[in-house]
């Protein structure tokens, strides 16, 4: 199987429109519980980013207390995207619940996967919005200064910004950088 990153984005996108997101940063815990979806912070060893949790009456997300609240709502945001995007992908049951777990190994090249981290920075960093607050120009990947900015006002990582401007084509600096 291959991962579906245009559906993954294109359901973000709708997401944001059917809750009249119209700039960041996204309120992704309003999201989920709009969704009827519980999150709780719980401590996790510290390589475990969050988990899925459906009981048959309710879903959860639990999320690593001990990360960065970037990092928690990047977390939020990729296990709201197997909610919505995967319900029916097969999970670890623990005592009658299907309970996912999902840590640093996972975070790769699974279809799903990919598909959950498009969703989330979608969600999170709408092509739309980055855009509109770059007038529709590109970040220089040097000015540190702008893109820890930008992070901020969309409170996510610098990483995961940087990840979502290079795949947009809003990063410039990198070309050059890669061909010397």
């Amino acid at each position: 199987m291959m991962a579906d990153i245009q559906k993954a984005q294109k359901l973000a996108s709708l997401v944001l429109e059917e809750h009249g997101v119209q700039q960041p940063p996204v309120d992704v815990l309003a999201l989920a519980q709009d969704q009827g979806i519980r999150v709780v912070f719980q401590e996790l060893e510290d390589k475990i980013s969050g988990m899925l949790v459906q009981t048959g009456q309710e879903t959860i997300i639990g999320v690593n207390a001990r990360h960065h609240a970037n990092r928690q709502r990047f977390t939020v945001a990729h296990e709201l995207a197997h909610a919505r995007l995967h319900p029916t992908h097969p999970t670890v049951y623990v005592d009658g619940m299907m309970v996912h777990f999902r840590g640093e190994e996972e975070r790769g090249s699974a279809p799903i996967e990919v598909e959950a981290n498009a969703f989330a920075a979608a969600l999170l960093m709408p092509e739309d919005f980055l855009r509109d607050d770059l007038h529709n120009r590109t970040v220089d990947m040097f000015d540190e200064a702008a893109v820890k900015r930008l992070a901020q006002r969309y409170q996510v990582s610098v990483q995961a910004l940087t990840i979502r401007l290079m795949e947009l084509g809003l990063l410039r600096g990198l070309s050059q950088e890669l061909s010397r």
